[in-house]
């Protein structure tokens, strides 16, 4: 071997494993890592099993301000859904609801009433088509929903 290769492989070494040393995270933290992970994958496994099972998984937590609130919290919509003009506030991944009532027909070309019992949207479907309201849920919804598009 040459001058140059013993040179080339030698920096390689050290240019390589220098970096693997320096920017390799130390073990307790990398365990720490982990078990937070799996933690957490536990969880979301929890909340999976209980919605296949058909209960109702907890609800983060929400504050409710309004009787006319409850229906969310009843029905698990504090899951995706906050309605902050009610005071609701809870899951974040589904839109705020408080200009629902007014907003639904334009967005998906029917009326709120109409959605309810059979949502155009891909998630809304999966969820009431699983549990669909009864006529007084729809009800309390609708009042719900009304009141806050008013404040």
């Amino acid at each position: 071997m040459g001058k140059s290769t013993l040179i080339f492989v030698f920096t390689f070494f050290i240019a390589f494993g220098g970096g693997y040393f320096i920017y390799h995270p130390n073990a307790k933290t990398s365990q720490a890592a982990v078990e937070k992970q799996s933690s957490t994958k536990q969880q979301q496994s929890k909340e999976g099993e209980t919605a296949k099972s058909g209960e109702k998984a907890s609800a983060p937590a929400a504050t409710t301000s309004s009787k006319e609130g409850e229906i969310f919290t009843k029905r698990g919509c504090v899951q995706c859904h906050s309605v902050s003009a009610l005071g609701i506030k809870a899951g974040q991944v589904g839109p705020d609801l408080s200009k629902a009532y007014t907003t639904v027909e334009g967005k998906h070309g029917k009326k709120i009433e109409d959605f309810l019992k059979a949502p155009t949207s891909a998630v809304m479907s999966g969820v009431l088509g699983k549990q669909p309201l009864t006529d007084d849920e729809r009800n309390a919804v609708l009042e719900a929903l009304k009141v806050a598009s008013e404040k």
